[in-house]
């Protein structure tokens, strides 16, 4: 069994809530709430990927 990546859980879980919110938003009709996720979940997402590549390039992985 693999060791649990800690850091890329929190970063799939938080994206995984931004992607809930914007259904909320949808939901709710506000534009700058759909706006404001669908940011969230770039910069989360960007997070991810980044901290990936470097647990990748240090050989975490």
């Amino acid at each position: 069994m693999k060791k649990i990546q800690w850091p890329l859980l929190a970063c799939a879980v938080a994206a995984a809530i931004c992607i809930g919110a914007i259904g909320i938003a949808i939901s709710e009709r506000s534009i700058l709430g759909i706006l404001a996720c669908i940011a969230g979940l770039f910069v989360v997402m960007g997070f991810g990927f980044k901290t990936k590549k470097k647990m990748r390039e240090k050989g975490l992985l």
